[in-house]
Formats: structure tokens, C-alpha cells, sequence
């Protein structure tokens, strides 16, 4: 007991957090009790209304569950099936109205008829796909005439009959030959123009092209499309009983996420790749998978893994069956990479058995046990940035990473403390955290980094649906950097990133740079858990999870980051500014809002961040080259919402335009002279003499990647004109 205490007062955050998912545990536990065997009606139903107590007694701020509800999951679960409106026509829609004022009565117990329904109809109309791309494939298309087709359907209604949908598969598939058609042509014509350079006969080169007609080459592209939609098809023709769990699975999140764009559905395989995630943790193979016409092939195989350690597979290889343990193999064959993985891993210790084809054609069972395969390039790394006589350091951080399984399982706060330590024994002058892209993870986690920066004192406030609040602190005294320090920020940076942006920026520490706002999730969630466990570690459990919204997260200065996201303080160029990726673009995202500021003291470094910052804005606002590429992007942006023509003239021209609009942009943000960017010294075996060569490929990829980068080029700017002033973080 007194070690129980002692670990407790030490991890006081992770305990509480513990706590609240026992006590989701206990929810799930008590609504849902285990029958062998039962139907899947009888599960689908038990499944739904847990879930709506659920919502509707635990969730942060819950929507009333009634009519008007019910219309919204009935208008959304229908789009989430057909995003494109190119499945179900208008009769099949108002043959479900009957059930648009039920589904909160299903939601609360009544018998579950809406999804059955709509399963029922979507069966068919999925079938008859595969005619009406026969019909429209096999015929040569016209491109000569008047005609356009609209990407974006959201604007859409469901076509009137079964000729408008047929006329929207036919515009679409046009426009997709179209396209390779184009490229086909594009390539031909650069051929001949390299050959005659040369002097070569056309057609007779060593690489043995071919000079092809237009109408071969339009006869090309419809084969190149008609393969590619052939594959989908046979999948979707193999799935489609199957895929009645999946698209009960949709209309689940189609509730969840009407309370909010976080609140998610997860089955049990969905649950554990979010905790894998979240750990940086699998049980799989050791290998890394890559796509191929019959299954997925052997991309890459890791030292002292599973595929490893059996000798029986090589790279290339090709896995067109899985099966776990006894049970009947499935076949992968037209699979994504994605689905296979998901097949592939499993539970520590389990049996997979694969299904190989090798290069020469034989096939053979390989059975391999998984095992744990510690995924560290999802881990924080850094290296250095040379300029002269200065040298710079850089750490990025893909995740706020956390493994609370094991006591000395990764935690992304230890791991960038140790990166700090490399980059202080290079005698850096400055450092970039590089959270662009990192979509959140664990609060403690990020409370913990935050602290490495700062001496003591408060990092985020939380506050409950009752209102009640919690200051979540760094509470080490000391600092392990305290000199420059730059935060890099975009549009994808989210939750823990925001916090620890927000952190650094209102306690003065660093200049927190990027696009004009982060992402804006100012929610905190939890993982309820269903049923009983389904291994030993209780990665899987029997219904699945949810992972629920039930905290709202506030910066010190009382304001929530919700929607707002994080303002940087220096904003750079940025190719996705225009596009609705953030929060502020979900209808069902909640408000903005504030509370209570915290008693923090922000350190004496503000005024020269101010400084240092306007400067810089001043210069990117005004160059010639910033305006130029800001009004690139915003057309950009906007080409989805136009009828593109079908017409070849017409798309060429447009190609055109586009490729050298991105062209242009590209090259804007590509610097012409690179960095001079390097692996640390105590990392050189990892990225020069790793014993997995494809990683050690990948490492070295990606500082060629990094010496590219522009916003990394003006980070580096702002923190040379940072240690000019001697910038060393100290108490006001």
C-alpha cells in the first residue's frame, strides 16, 4: 500500500486520469452485459443505447436527444455512405423518411429499423455500380464537345432518378480518363521532343517507347482507369455483407460525432491502433508493408522481428491471405495497405499465418507468432543546423506520445529531454520544437515538456461539465534550456500542441511561429471502454470504446483555444491556410470561450519577442513573393467549388494553369540554397550505420527533406536575431 501511495503522490495527474477511465469503466461494464452468441441485432442494440446514456449523462456539453437530432444523424449518416451522391437516388431517400424522427427512439432503446433499411438499399444500389461502369468504360469518350464536371457534391442533391446517377458516374469517369489521357499525351510529346534532341529514331530508343495514336492513348487511359476502379470494385464486392458491422460503426460515429467532432466510436480493432498510437507500440510482424495488384508486398523487414527471425520472407515478397491462428485465411487481394495491416496486427503472443507468393510464382504458409515491435520513428529526433560559425538545433515531435503500459515505455516528455541534452552538448545557440503537423496526445505528456522550458509554475487549466476547474502545473523547480527557442506551428497542430504553443507563447519564452492559427481542439478526451477484455493487457475489449469529450482545456490566461486555436506570433506562408481543415469549419464543433486567468509570472524576454517578431512580420507581410503566393493558394482552394470542363482544350489549359500556379508556390517555398543540416553526433550510428538499412534511408531522407524547408529557413532567421540579443529566459 505505502508503494501505491508513494506512486500516486508522484503521478498525481496520471493517477486522476486513471480514475476517470475506471470509472467509464464501470459505466460500460454495468449497461452492457456479456451474452455467448448473442445476434447481431441484439448486440447492435445494446451497443446504441449504452451509448446514448452515455452522451447524454457523461459528455461535456450534450445535445438533447430528440426530432431534430434525429434529422441531423439521419441527413449525415446518409452522406458519410454516399459522400458523392452517386449511390442512392431520390427514391431510395424518401423511402427513408419514415424513419427520420425514430432514430432518437432508437437511440433510447426501440427496436433498431434505420439502419437495416438503408443496409438493405445500399446492398443493391452498390452492386449495380459495377454495370454502370461496364457501360460507361467500354465506349471511347468524346472530348471535343461542351461538357464540365462538378468535383464538389456537397452542394448537390441526390440525383432525381437512375439516369442522373448514371449521368454523374459518366462525368466522372470522363474526367478521370480525361486526366490520364492528358498525362499519356504530355508524355508522348516530351519523349519525341527529348529524342529528336538526340537525334534518336522515334520509337527505336533504348527504353523501347512506343509512339502511340491519340486513339491508342485514349484507349490507354480508359484501361488505366478501368483497372483501378476494377480493383475497388472487388473489394467492395467481397465486403459487402461483411462491411454491415462497418457501416453500423459509420452511424455509431454519425452520433458521436453530432455532439462534437472528437467524441468517436472505436471497435475493438479501431481501439487498438488508437492505443498504439498513442504508445508508439504495436504487435505485428516487424515489417513494413507496401501496395501490389495481388495483396501487399514485403516493403521492408525489420532486424529481430518476427518476418526476420523465420528466414522465410524477403522483400517483395507478396501476402495475398492472412489468418489468425485456425480460422479461414482472408483473402487481401485488392485490399488498401491499410486494411492488411489492420488483419495483420494483433494480440502479443497471437498467431498470424500468411499466405506468400513469391517473385517466382510459388506460394507457401508462413506462420509467425507477433510480437512487440516499438515503432520509434514516430519518436522524437533532432538534428543540427549549421550558418556560418552558429549551429542550431531542431526537434521534431510527430505526437504527444505516451506508453503508460510499461514504466519505461516512451514518453515523448523524456524523450525530448534527452534531445535537448544532445543538442547542448553541440553548444547550439537556439532551438526549433517543430510541432507542425502533431496532432495532439496526452495531457500529462505535454504539462510535463512544457516544464522543461519554463522553471515552475502553471501550464493549462481544465474545467468539467460542471464547471469545475483544475490547474495542471509544472511543479519541478529548474529549467533544462533556457536560452532561444522557437515553437513551429500550422493548421494541423492540435490539442497538446496547442497547449504547449500556447504555454510557451504566454509565458514570453519563445516566439511560436506558422500559420495564421492552429487548429483550434480546445477539448479534452477519454476512452470508455465496453465489455470485457479480449487480451491480456485489455488493448481490445469485446463492444469497443468510445473516446468521449468531457473537459474543456484553457490557456493560463484564461482563454480557451477551442476554435480559435493558437495566433502565432510571427506567421509565415502557408500552403494550407485556405482550406476549412480546422475546427472552426465542423457545424458541430463547440464554442469558444473563457475562463479565470492563473496565477503565472511571464518571464522577462517579452519585449525583445515583441520586437523580433514585428520585425518579421513587417518583412513577410510586405515581400512581393508572400502576397504572390497567398493569392495563389486562395485560387487554389476554390477549384473544387467550379465545374471543371470535360472538353480537351479546355482541361489542357486549365492543367496548365493549375501546374504552374503549384509550380509556382513549390518553388516559393523550396529554398534555393539548402541548409546545412546534420545528423547529431550521438545519433551517427542511427542514421550512418543502422542495422535496418531501410530506416537508416528513410533518417537520411529526411534531412535532405528538412534542408529544403523554407519555414525552417526562417525560424532559423528569427533565432539568430534571438541569441543577437542574448535572449536567456530569466523571471520578470
Amino acid at each position: 500500500m505505502r508503494a501505491i501511495m508513494t506512486y500516486v503522490k508522484q503521478n498525481k495527474w496520471k493517477f486522476f486520469s486513471m480514475l476517470i477511465l475506471i470509472g467509464g469503466l464501470f459505466f460500460a461494464f454495468k449497461s452492457i452485459k456479456t451474452v455467448n452468441q448473442e445476434s447481431p441485432e441484439l448486440r447492435h442494440r445494446k451497443l446504441l443505447s449504452t451509448i446514448g446514456q452515455l452522451l447524454e449523462s457523461e459528455h461535456y456539453s450534450p445535445r438533447k436527444v430528440d426530432d431534430e437530432f434525429s434529422k441531423e444523424v439521419f441527413d449525415n449518416y446518409l452522406k458519410a455512405l454516399d459522400p458523392e451522391k452517386n449511390i442512392f437516388i431520390q427514391a431510395d431517400i424518401n423511402s427513408f423518411e419514415k424513419y427520420k424522427n425514430k432514430i432518437d427512439d432508437e437511440i433510447h432503446g426501440a427496436n433498431i429499423e434505420f439502419t437495416p433499411a438503408v443496409d438493405l438499399v445500399f446492398e443493391i444500389r452498390t452492386q449495380e455500380l459495377t454495370k454502370i461502369f461496364d457501360s460507361i468504360i467500354k465506349q471511347p469518350f468524346n472530348y471535343t464537345i461542351e461538357d464540365s464536371v462538378l468535383l464538389e457534391t456537397d452542394g448537390l442533391a441526390y440525383p432525381a432518378n437512375e439516369k442522373e446517377r448514371y449521368d454523374r458516374w459518366y462525368r466522372v469517369i470522363k474526367y478521370k480518363a480525361l486526366d490520364k489521357y492528358v498525362s499519356l499525351i504530355e508524355e508522348r510529346e516530351s519523349y519525341k521532343t527529348k529524342a529528336l534532341a538526340k537525334k534518336d529514331t522515334l520509337g527505336k530508343s533504348k527504353d523501347k517507347y512506343v509512339i502511340k495514336t491519340d486513339a491508342a492513348l485514349e484507349v490507354d487511359a480508359r484501361l488505366s482507369v478501368e483497372k483501378a476502379y476494377r480493383k475497388r470494385f472487388d473489394v467492395v464486392a467481397k465486403s459487402l455483407k461483411k462491411d454491415k458491422e462497418k457501416r453500423f460503426e459509420i452511424f455509431l460515429n454519425t452520433i458521436t460525432g453530432l455532439m462534437d467532432p472528437h467524441t468517436d466510436y472505436f471497435a475493438p480493432v479501431e481501439k487498438r491502433s488508437f492505443t498504439e498510437q498513442m504508445s508508439g507500440v504495436i504487435y505485428g510482424i516487424g515489417a513494413q508493408l507496401g501496395p501490389d495488384e495481388n495483396g501487399v508486398k514485403i516493403a521492408s523487414i525489420q532486424p529481430g522481428g518476427p518476418v526476420w527471425k523465420s528466414g522465410q520472407l524477403v522483400v517483395n515478397d507478396v501476402i495475398t491471405k492472412v489468418g489468425q491462428g485456425n480460422e479461414e485465411p482472408v483473402d487481401i487481394v485488392g485490399y488498401e495497405v491499410t486494411d492488411a495491416v489492420t488483419l495483420i496486427r494483433g494480440t502479443l503472443g497471437s498467431e498470424v499465418r500468411l499466405t506468400i507468393r513469391k517473385p517466382d510464382g510459388t506460394t507457401k504458409v508462413v506462420t509467425l507468432i507477433r510480437e512487440k515491435i516499438v515503432l520509434d520513428e514516430g519518436y522524437a529526433r533532432s538534428a543540427v543546423i549549421t550558418k556560418g560559425d552558429d549551429k542550431f538545433g531542431y526537434i521534431l515531435l510527430p505526437d504527444f506520445y505516451a506508453n503508460f503500459e510499461e514504466e519505461e515505455g516512451a514518453k515523448c516528455s523524456r524523450d525530448v529531454a534527452r534531445e535537448v541534452e544532445k543538442l547542448k552538448a553541440e553548444k547550439v545557440k537556439g532551438i526549433i520544437i517543430d510541432v507542425r503537423f502533431n496532432g495532439g496526445g496526452s495531457l500529462y505528456e505535454v504539462v510535463q515538456m512544457a516544464g522543461l522550458f519554463i522553471d515552475k509554475g502553471p501550464i493549462v487549466q481544465i474545467r468539467n461539465r460542471e464547471g469545475r476547474s483544475q490547474v495542471l502545473s509544472d511543479e519541478k523547480p529548474g529549467i533544462l534550456y533556457n536560452g532561444p527557442l522557437v515553437v513551429m506551428v500550422n493548421e494541423f497542430s492540435a490539442s497538446a500542441s496547442e497547449i504547449f504553443a500556447g504555454a510557451i507563447q504566454d509565458y514570453k519564452r519563445g516566439l511560436v511561429v506558422g500559420s495564421t492559427s492552429t487548429y483550434g481542439k480546445g477539448t479534452v478526451q477519454r476512452n470508455v471502454a465496453f465489455g470485457k477484455p479480449l487480451d491480456d493487457l485489455g488493448i481490445q475489449t469485446e463492444y469497443g470504446a468510445v473516446k468521449l469529450t468531457f473537459q474543456k482545456f484553457y490557456r493560463v490566461t484564461g482563454s480557451s483555444t477551442q476554435k480559435k486555436g493558437v495566433a502565432p506570433d510571427v506567421v509565415f506562408p502557408d500552403e494550407y491556410e485556405f482550406l476549412n481543415y480546422r475546427e472552426r469549419d465542423n457545424p458541430s464543433a463547440l464554442q469558444w470561450d473563457e475562463m479565470e486567468r492563473a496565477k503565472y509570472q511571464p518571464w522577462s524576454s517579452g519585449n525583445t519577442l515583441a520586437q523580433v517578431a514585428s520585425v518579421a512580420n513587417r518583412k513577410i507581410t510586405s515581400d512581393t513573393g508572400t502576397i504572390k503566393f497567398n493569392k495563389n493558394s486562395k485560387w487554389v482552394s476554390t477549384i473544387m467549388d467550379r465545374p471543371i470542363s470535360l472538353n480537351y482544350d479546355k482541361y489542357v489549359q486549365f492543367k496548365k494553369q493549375l501546374l504552374a500556379v503549384v509550380k509556382q508556390n513549390e518553388s516559393f517555398l523550396k529554398l534555393k540554397d539548402t541548409l546545412q543540416i546534420s545528423a547529431l553526433k550521438a545519433d551517427y550510428n542511427k542514421f550512418y550505420n543502422n542495422p535496418d538499412k531501410t530506416k537508416q534511408d528513410r533518417y537520411q531522407a529526411w534531412l535532405k527533406l528538412l534542408a529544403k524547408d523554407f519555414q525552417i529557413n526562417e525560424s532559423i532567421k528569427l533565432l539568430n536575431e534571438l541569441a543577437k540579443e542574448k535572449l536567456v529566459a530569466s523571471l520578470q
